[in-house]
């Protein structure tokens, strides 16, 4: 059995969701149908000529990009542009192309914790915040016989986390009373008869990316036909999202040294760097794709390197009089999302069964080289 394109959109903005893009960012189906049987997905940087044909080589009915194939309002659309013809390849062929930008920038588990990871980071904080998921307080009234089951299922569906504190809840015990009318089937008691029933009172934290998931399993481990439960907005701060992370090596090594470790982990042939190659690093910042209007972000979180790409000549030259080193691996170094994101997706298809396979595109699209 193979997935439908709308099964592999649902997984993909499971991994980065769509409200953690920046306004505007665009994300989402860009070319195509979603609708129709996918056997194979190639998963690429960028959508080039290129990459088309591997797609075309492969069989693949889905492209997933990070970065768009349409960025700007299109006025027309004319084959004989390279724009153009790209999209038109893409439509004759019957390949659809989906977009996830900024939202994996942003996610946990998403580009700046791949390069982190890569980097050897602990201790991470996000670099800028883009999203802060809101919180709310679910309560239900559970008979005491099911309370643990139903608050277990609501904990491994994502309730419960204050922070760094996972399984948070408070419990309280009551009498609850119902009476069940014609047409029911009561779990306790009788049809026509006022029943009373000892009951808990859970009260949990669920974050809005969770609710409805957390709603979901906790209504399918209740026992009760009709359940009881309240759901409440709270000005309590949930987990924060955000582009770039900073986090800490775990000795300090000199800023030569750390470029060849951004070179090794970013399998780029070059980096280019800024500040004296002995001065000391340990708190590093990382954000993928462009970070130049980050570096002060950088030097708020005390970071004694940021490392990003497609700095300009005056960013170089404000960072160097700032006191903090930079090291540019390119905007190509994104290119970790490629095994990455094959390899999640390809988890996630098998455990729910599908046979559909799922490819990380060889096909290198850094537009520079050196001489």
């Amino acid at each position: 059995m193979f997935a439908r394109g709308e099964t592999i959109v649902q997984l993909m903005e499971k991994l980065a969701p769509k409200h953690y893009a920046v306004p505007d960012d665009k994300i989402g189906l860009q070319v195509g149908t979603a609708a129709k049987e996918v056997k194979r997905v190639l998963v690429t940087l960028d959508v080039t000529p290129a990459v088309v044909r591997e797609a075309e080589e492969l069989g693949a009915e889905l492209i997933i990009a990070h970065h768009a194939v349409i960025f700007r309002p299109l006025a027309n659309l004319r084959t004989d542009t390279p724009s153009g013809a790209l999209i038109a390849q893409l439509l004759r062929d019957d390949i659809a192309v989906y977009i996830s930008h900024t939202n994996l920038d942003t996610t946990e588990g998403g580009i700046n914790d791949w390069m982190a990871d890569a980097l050897e980071l602990s201790g991470r904080d996000v670099l800028e915040e883009v999203h802060t998921d809101q919180l709310y307080k679910l309560v239900v009234f559970v008979p005491e016989t099911h309370h643990e089951k139903v608050r277990d299922a609501m904990f491994a569906a994502g309730a419960g986390w204050i922070g760094n504190y996972s399984h948070c809840s408070f419990n309280t015990s009551g009498t609850g009373t119902f009476l069940p009318r014609e047409g029911t089937e009561p779990f306790i008691g009788e049809r026509g008869k006022l029943t009373k029933a000892e009951e808990i009172r859970i009260e949990t934290v669920v974050p809005l990316s969770a609710r409805k998931k957390v709603i979901s399993a906790m209504l399918k481990a209740h026992p009760y036909e009709e359940v009881a439960y309240d759901l409440y907005g709270m000005d309590l701060k949930g987990r924060s999202f955000g582009l770039g992370r900073v986090g800490k090596l775990a000795e300090p090594e000199s800023l030569d040294d750390f470029a060849e470790r951004v070179k090794k982990a970013f399998d780029v042939p070059f980096v280019r760097v800024v500040g004296g190659g002995d001065r000391p690093i340990r708190k590093v910042a990382v954000l993928g794709g462009s970070g130049a209007r980050y570096i002060r972000h950088a030097i708020f979180a005390g970071a004694d390197v940021l490392v990003t790409g497609d700095i300009d000549f005056h960013s170089a030259q404000d960072a160097l009089a700032a006191g903090i080193a930079i090291v540019d691996p390119g905007h190509h170094a994104e290119k970790i999302m490629k095994p990455n994101v094959a390899s999640w997706l390809t988890g996630q298809l098998k455990e729910k069964g599908y046979a559909t396979e799922v490819f990380a595109s060889q096909v290198d699209t850094e537009p520079f080289r050196l001489r």
